[in-house]
């Protein structure tokens, strides 16, 4: 898609990597970018470095996915959608029907609009918790799905929901698997990358950064710049009704991340070590990137220990807004 004179919505555009694509759209040549969010995670200040752009508003009649006919409504004219609106993965472990009701039925809502509204092209935020832990390393797109969690049995149903209704109403499509996304605007409330959120806390306060278990669980870490480079890449690429890793297929071990957080912070804390959380979570996670880069032209450019410099920046600038979202996800400093 030529993005000149055209308009996107971003469904859950308030949010972690909706507000990075916002900012990254706006630096092509797009006709309107509309955020669609009701700001329960979303949040009006990572919208600040681009609301005052004459190109952005953000949809003032509602923002809720579940209210399908004002939905409908944002997407009038819309050549493409973004769709990112969804319950975390802990939530959705601690409440399941909301997880279904949000992430399935929400991402049912979001297609049928785009389909009655005659949308060109929908991205779709998908997750690598669909692969579950690794059986090979790197995973490719062909990984079996071994999710044991209800956050990526929601992502695995959106992605078949995506796959019926290409077929059935012609919808042209691409999704997006993320693996652990991390950088400036982030919350608590990733289960995986809350981690870095946390040990930079305990960094703070001078206390020694804990990892849950030995450090040797080992991720892919994606800055959310990148992942926001890949939701431009997709919504342009000419590719459809197909699904793609979004990392940098490099291996990150926790232990390697902790060790890199105390060099950056310049400190000479050693690393504390804790029992490992009894949460559904995976232990090892390294996406393989060759089939992005080959069909929607998307390389990450942003390497871990730029991105964490990155990051600790943000939350040197941005104080008080590390402080409410820490206060607001119950984490104690």
């Amino acid at each position: 898609m030529n993005f000149k004179d055209k308009k996107l919505v971003l469904v859950g555009g308030g949010g972690l990597i909706g507000s990075h694509t916002v900012d990254r759209l706006l630096r092509e040549d797009v006709g309107e970018v509309i955020v669609y969010d009701n700001f329960v995670r979303g949040r009006m200040e990572n919208l600040s470095d681009s609301i005052a752009d004459k190109r952005l508003r953000v949809y003032d009649v509602g923002g809720d996915i579940m209210h399908t006919d004002i939905l409908e409504s944002a997407f009038d004219g819309a050549d493409g959608v973004f769709h990112f609106a969804a319950l975390w993965l802990l939530q959705c472990h601690d409440y399941p029907r909301s997880a279904f009701d949000v992430n399935v039925r929400g991402t049912f809502n979001v297609m049928e609009a785009c389909v009655k509204k005659n949308v060109k092209r929908l991205v779709y935020s998908s997750s690598a918790s669909v692969y579950g832990d690794a059986v090979t390393e790197p995973m490719s797109e062909e990984h079996p799905f071994n999710n044991q969690n209800f956050y990526g049995a929601t992502k695995i149903a959106g992605e078949a929901m995506l796959r019926a209704f290409h077929h059935r109403y012609d919808l042209d499509f691409v999704g997006l698997r993320y693996m652990n996304v991390y950088g400036p605007r982030q919350d608590y409330k990733g289960a995986y990358i809350a981690v870095i959120m946390k040990m930079l806390d305990a960094i703070d306060r001078g206390d020694n950064p804990t990892i849950l278990g030995d450090g040797s669980e080992a991720f892919d870490f994606v800055a959310v710049e990148d992942c926001a480079l890949a939701n431009v890449r997709a919504m342009q690429a000419d590719a459809t009704d197909e699904f793609y890793n979004v990392g940098t297929g490099k291996r990150t071990s926790l232990k390697e991340l902790a060790e890199m957080l105390i060099e950056l912070t310049g400190t000479d804390g050693e690393i504390n070590y804790a029992p490992r959380s009894t949460a559904t979570l995976v232990r090892n996670r390294i996406g393989d990137p060759a089939k992005a880069i080959e069909q929607i032209g998307f390389t990450a450019e942003v390497d871990l220990r730029e991105g964490l410099k990155r990051l600790i920046d943000w939350r040197a600038s941005h104080k008080a807004e590390v402080e409410d979202r820490r206060a607001k996800s119950g984490v104690e400093i």
